[in-house]
């Protein structure tokens, strides 16, 4: 039996609609889609690109400092810049970190084999001096300006610096402790260099994180440093990787 023409009419006319809305929300969906993946794409590219700086473009880091840098009492891989290397290539930064610390080094002699150390190109350096100068009761105005002169060559070859800061024995007075500590955040207000306030911060004075003679940091007390003084060692490789 054939329906009359209204009624077919009446009765397609649904089917389109449904068919058509089915097409529609298809096409909504496909267009939504292609945005997000154009979207996201500058985000993954930016991600990638993070990546890859971090693992092709190697970073020269120098360590300059006394017995603190140079790891005394230590095997090799346990010493401050060694872990403070293993903590880099951990979060997969390409770092090499050289280890110019000598035991018994003053800031005057420091001063005096900077210039060579640094006929090897460096992209970065932390700079650990001072301890030394506190023990044998240097003045702190000649220390000031052993450091200084130190921070000026760096400056002159464009190296970003942290400076490890240090602070007196008690031994001199209190005076003395206030010259000698005063020097170190003024100089990296000079010089615009980050700043780690105490080198030995949580570890001084602590039996369970030292040798037993005291003074230098056992492999507990290296890593404690070590992972104290990270966000500081990463912020500088950040700055070294932008120059």
């Amino acid at each position: 039996m054939e329906l009359p023409q209204d009624r077919q009419q009446n009765t397609i006319r649904p089917h389109l609609d449904k068919r058509m809305n089915i097409i529609s929300i298809t096409r909504v969906a496909a267009l939504l889609a292609a945005i997000c993946i154009l979207t996201a794409q500058p985000v993954l590219s930016w991600a990638a690109d993070k990546a890859t700086m971090k693992q092709t473009r190697q970073i020269t880091l120098l360590a300059f400092g006394d017995s603190l840098t140079a790891g005394y009492g230590l095997p090799v891989d346990q010493s401050l810049p060694s872990q403070l290397e293993q903590l880099l290539l951990a979060d997969q930064y390409n770092v090499r970190i050289i280890n110019a610390g000598v035991s018994g080094d003053t800031t005057a002699g420091g001063l005096a084999r900077l210039a060579w150390t640094l006929e090897e190109p460096v992209d970065a350096a932390i700079l650990e001096l001072g301890a030394n100068d506190a023990l044998m009761g240097q003045d702190p105005a000649a220390m000031e300006r052993n450091l200084d002169a130190m921070l000026m060559m760096f400056d002159k070859k464009g190296i970003p610096v942290l400076l490890a800061g240090m602070r007196s024995i008690a031994n001199y007075g209190e005076d003395y402790a206030r010259a000698f500590d005063g020097v170190f955040p003024r100089l990296a207000g000079k010089h615009g260099t980050l700043f780690y306030p105490f080198l030995l911060d949580g570890v001084v004075m602590d039996p369970t994180m030292n040798q037993m003679d005291g003074i230098h940091p056992n492999a507990r007390g290296a890593r404690e440093i070590a992972n104290r003084m990270y966000p500081l060692v990463r912020e500088l490789v950040e700055q070294a990787y932008r120059n």
